[in-house]
């Protein structure tokens, strides 16, 4: 059932895709992963947290993470200010120890009535957590959980006279427990900065004065000052001001980016040197920063298929355990192929090694990493099955402008007419498009050097669509299109331009030359198309509603295997089927795109990347994938990291399986002991686990 949790001030609404009626709350920003099992998740300020179907009570303070079913330790209190995680790692350490030095005694060095009483001393302390968390999930109706299987198997030894055996089933599976947990809470480390990218403070500049408020009351249009080291809070337009943005936690670059007056920036980049004053251009709940924390903390609902699978096992392989470890027990004996002593500890020995913890822990986890590490390289990834299916991409689709390419004209080159010096064409054509704010007429002036006099420029006419007309220096200036040039009587000698833009020139009444101008490739778009032709990738398209010349221009430059120009949305659809009748029956479609226009095919394709930097805003709520940093590159980058989560995935389902059916069936043959069957299960676990941190590994 679908439920959405309320939260104190300054939170986000979470809604939790769980079947179990569980209270997960959360207090200000959080990433929780559930997958349907009975917990109760209680988080309190930036935590992402991993749960799994064991029938654990995770309550968290300041990034600290456990089993608590293991042990049945409440890590909660949230306010209080204590390091409940850390307390809780000291206190299991100290029951360990206590523990193993209690075993050893009453194993080795005491004899009788004495060994039997520190035994049994030994066997409370390791237990008795764990016996009280399984009562609590019996009492919530969660009977088949790990501790309830734990607490058979732990009794059923005592009962039969196996004392020292009852000690190891509990000693063991909180140390593996434990060290689980360790492993747990460094994989949620690889989200936490993502996570924390967000400042709840802005200094509102009103009548002179700086006043520090909480960034949720900042209207869009206000302006506010954010000083060298303090995160954006708001996504604005900068007004006045120079400066270093380090954007590592939202796009995965390394290196600052220089930003001045006009340019955008993103709420969550830091400022590294000068004050920036900047125009607030969205409200704090659509910031980029605040869009990323919420795709973030909804990505866990949307799980993987090999996720479900999971699940649906561990509900029905949990009980079968059981009632299978209950006539293994009973049916020997009855038929005379075991004494009832043998029988039980066999059974014993069974339900041990059958807990699936190692499943339903290391398989979400495994997606969990996989989102956590695609994030630091700036591809945000909106759920467990998009990195599913991005994992099995076979064909990449692209738009060109704003994709693939820069998304603004550069001039290419110049073409002087006869006489005419490069330099004397480019200043005529910056005298004429001075006064222009079309974005030819400002790429033609970022592209001239010297500095123009405003004083110089009379009688400036510009006619929409064509070109300008301008008198400047005493010389009579047209620039525009080949045919704007001829209806004034100026004989324009026809060019091949290619893909490229021509904007003509001519003074009193004679031909100078044509400046051209292109949306360039993106610095590594070449390099992503061969990226993704060494992984294997099938075919590679661009789908532009730019000219056809111009769309195979740029892709024969970049090396795709096909590309169309002048489509509609419309037309884009039916070339996104075409490309699907080229995948196999497991392969899949990927369309990367950036503007408006695309949301259709985002929609459509069977995963949706959007260039999130500087994308439009429905593309980007359109889409499965958001790369931040407008970098092609990424994309092969987001899929390396599929199949790599993926492989891993899958990896940690056959071994766990395998492993634990072998030795499982040595147990029916009565050929293992508790102890080892305790050690197999926690091993097992502690295997997978160590195998799914390799996501993380570049």
């Amino acid at each position: 059932m679908e439920k959405t949790m309320s939260h104190a001030p300054g939170s986000t609404t979470c809604t939790e895709d769980c079947c179990c009626g569980h209270d997960h709350s959360h207090h200000h920003d959080h990433a929780c992963l559930d997958d349907c099992c009975g917990h109760d998740h209680s988080h309190h300020h930036d935590h992402a947290c991993l749960d799994d179907c064991c029938g654990h009570d995770h309550s968290h303070h300041h990034d600290h993470g456990g089993h608590d079913d293991c042990c049945g330790h409440d890590h909660g209190c949230c306010g209080c200010g204590h390091d409940h995680g850390a307390e809780h790692s000291r206190k299991e350490l100290v029951i360990l120890a206590t523990g193993a030095v209690l075993l050893v005694a009453g194993k080795l060095l005491l004899h009788g009535t004495v060994s039997d009483v520190v035994l049994l001393g030994a066997f409370l302390i390791v237990a008795f957590d764990v016996l009280v968390a399984a009562v609590k999930n019996i009492l919530r109706g969660q009977v088949f959980g790990e501790s309830f299987l734990m607490t058979i198997a732990g009794i059923g030894a005592v009962c039969i006279g196996e004392i020292p055996e009852g000690v190891l089933v509990f000693l063991l599976y909180r140390l593996g427990e434990y060290l689980q947990d360790k492993a747990v809470a460094s994989s949620r480390k690889s989200i936490s900065a993502l996570l924390d990218v967000r400042p709840d403070r802005a200094n509102l500049v009103r009548d002179g004065q700086i006043t520090e408020v909480d960034a949720r009351t900042v209207e869009v249009g206000s302006i506010i000052l954010v000083r060298p080291g303090e995160k954006i809070p708001l996504d604005g337009v900068i007004r006045d001001g120079v400066s270093q943005l380090d954007t590592s936690a939202l796009t995965g670059e390394s290196l600052p980016r220089e930003v001045a007056a006009g340019q955008n920036v993103m709420a969550g980049c830091i400022n590294l040197s000068g004050a920036l004053e900047l125009q607030v251009a969205k409200s704090f709940g659509e910031s980029t920063a605040s869009k990323i924390l919420e795709m973030v903390e909804h990505a866990a609902e949307k799980k993987a298929p090999s996720e479900k699978f999971i699940t649906r096992f561990a509900r029905v392989y949990t009980p079968i355990v059981v009632i299978a470890a209950a006539v293994l027990a009973v049916l020997p004996p009855l038929a005379g192929l075991m004494t009832w002593e043998n029988a039980i500890y066999s059974a014993l020995c069974f339900l041990a090694i059958s807990c699936p913890c190692s499943l339903v822990i290391s398989v979400p986890l495994s997606f969990f990493a996989g989102i956590g590490r695609a994030s630091r390289e700036g591809v945000l990834v909106k759920g467990g099955n998009h990195l599913d299916t991005l994992a099995r991409a076979e064909i990449v689709a692209f738009d060109k402008t704003g994709t693939l390419t820069a998304g603004h004209f550069t001039v290419s080159r110049c073409v002087p007419a006869s006489g005419v010096s490069q330099e004397a064409l480019l200043e005529l054509a910056a005298l004429a498009e001075s006064r222009s704010t079309h974005p030819l007429a400002q790429s033609i002036l970022a592209a001239h050097s010297g500095d123009i006099a405003s004083a110089a420029i009379e009688d400036y006419q510009e006619r929409p669509g064509h070109g300008v007309t301008v008198t400047a220096n005493g010389r009579h200036i047209l620039a525009g299109k080949r045919d704007f040039l001829q209806e004034s009587g100026i004989q324009v000698p026809a060019l091949d331009t290619g893909a490229a833009t021509a904007v003509y020139v001519a003074a009193d009444g004679v031909y100078q030359g044509a400046v051209l101008l292109r949306d360039a490739p993106k610095s590594d778009a070449k390099k992503a198309i061969s990226d993704l032709k060494a992984m294997g990738i099938r075919e590679t398209a661009m789908l532009s509603g730019d000219s056809l010349q111009a769309a195979q221009e740029i892709g024969r430059e970049l090396g795709l295997d096909t590309a169309v120009g002048q489509l509609l949305p419309g037309d884009k659809l039916h070339e996104l089927e075409r490309l699907r009748g080229h995948l196999s029956p497991k392969g899949r479609l990927i369309y990367a795109g950036d503007g408006i226009n695309d949301t259709p095919v985002l929609a459509a394709a069977d995963i949706g990347v959007a260039m999130g930097g500087l994308g439009a805003d429905a593309a980007i709520e359109t889409a499965d994938v958001i790369i931040m940093g407008d970098e092609p590159s990424k994309i092969p980058a987001g899929i390396r990291i599929a199949r790599r989560t993926r492989r891993i995935a899958t990896e940690n389902i056959v071994f766990s399986i395998a492993l634990k059916a072998a030795v499982m069936l040595l147990s029916v043959l009565g050929m293992v002991e508790l102890w080892a069957a305790v050690f197999a299960d926690v091993g097992v676990c502690m295997i997978c686990v160590l195998n799914t941190l390799r996501v993380n590994l570049k």
